[in-house]
């Protein structure tokens, strides 16, 4: 593999996260990483992603994500400028040229533009975009010691019949209502129903609910994460029950536990539902076991994929 090259154009003043990005065959710092305002990802949403995390110098799981993406490209009939090594290649140099240890990386493969103008989304040359920053979560320091508090939304997340949820996209507007309505009732995050009423998923992460022992997960109307899918499996390891089934609101309230699952920060517990308080604000103990063996997968050589770092 060539050593990949860091370049350096200009500088812009507003803060940006450290970090790097590869874009049109080059390797750039953060902050001059830009979109073309006529491109169709900015203009209509037409773009999919990935996004897989970095601890400790490892990518963790790196070929289901890579996977997922490579799947929901060809969902999309786009056709990314590379091959799977040659993406696997440009993810790894991203995080070793930024130096990140823990790193939120992501991959993006947007419609681009058309050279004529068309409207014709088959005229578009489609574009890759990858970048790595520092990691971060889903929940705050304080938020993971004493669990999130969620309010369920009043607005339906997009039905599955129009928008594939299995597609990882920025179709996020209802996910944005729905946040704001949490913010306006004291909670910090949100999360949706369908058309009748089951609990789908929240901003970037799916849910589960605990009760009696088993644990439940949405089985529709969500995407299929890789960290829900790292839960059910470490759920399988661990002897406990996992359901993947519709989840209506008013069995939701009732759990014994509730936690979220998120590349960002992984599983993390939820201490209030609306005005209901889980397991006195503390993590719960089946959470607590699915918690403790996440992290020690990171250290699975299984599991993870060291990552090149420059010498």
């Amino acid at each position: 593999m060539t050593k990949p090259v860091l370049q350096h154009h200009y500088q812009d003043p507003r803060p940006y996260p450290k970090g790097v990005a590869y874009m049109d065959g080059q390797y750039i710092p953060m902050n001059e990483a830009k979109i073309s305002v006529l491109d169709w990802g900015f203009l209509r949403s037409d773009a999919t992603y990935d996004v897989v995390h970095a601890w400790e110098g490892a990518f963790f799981r790196l070929d289901k994500y890579v996977d997922r993406f490579l799947n929901s490209v060809e969902k999309l009939r786009m056709t990314l400028p590379v091959e799977r090594t040659e993406l696997e290649d440009i993810l790894h140099n991203c995080v070793g040229l930024s130096g990140l240890q823990n790193a939120y990386v992501e991959m993006i493969c947007t419609r681009g533009s058309s050279p004529t103008f068309s409207r014709d989304p088959r005229d578009a040359d489609n574009r890759l975009i990858c970048f790595a920053i520092p990691l971060g979560s889903i929940a705050n320091e304080d938020q993971q010691k004493r669990g999130l508090h969620i309010a369920i939304s009043d607005v339906v997340r997009i039905a599955p019949q129009s928008v594939d949820p299995t597609i990882k996209n920025y179709h996020w507007l209802d996910l944005i209502a729905g946040l704001f309505e949490a913010y306006d009732r004291g909670a910090e995050n949100t999360l949706l129903v369908d058309l009748d009423g089951n609990i789908t998923e929240g901003p970037g992460f799916n849910i589960f609910a605990v009760k009696d022992g088993v644990v439940y997960t949405p089985s529709s109307g969500v995407l299929e994460g890789i960290t829900r899918q790292t839960v059910i499996d470490l759920c399988a390891e661990l002897g406990i029950d996992c359901k993947i089934q519709s989840l209506p609101k008013e069995n939701f309230l009732n759990a014994d536990e509730v936690f979220l699952s998120s590349t960002a920060g992984g599983p993390q517990f939820v201490s209030k539902v609306d005005d209901t308080i889980l397991q006195n604000s503390a993590a719960g103990p089946v959470f607590s076991k699915i918690k403790d063996l996440y992290w020690q997968k990171h250290n699975d050589a299984n599991w993870i994929t060291p990552i090149n770092y420059d010498e």
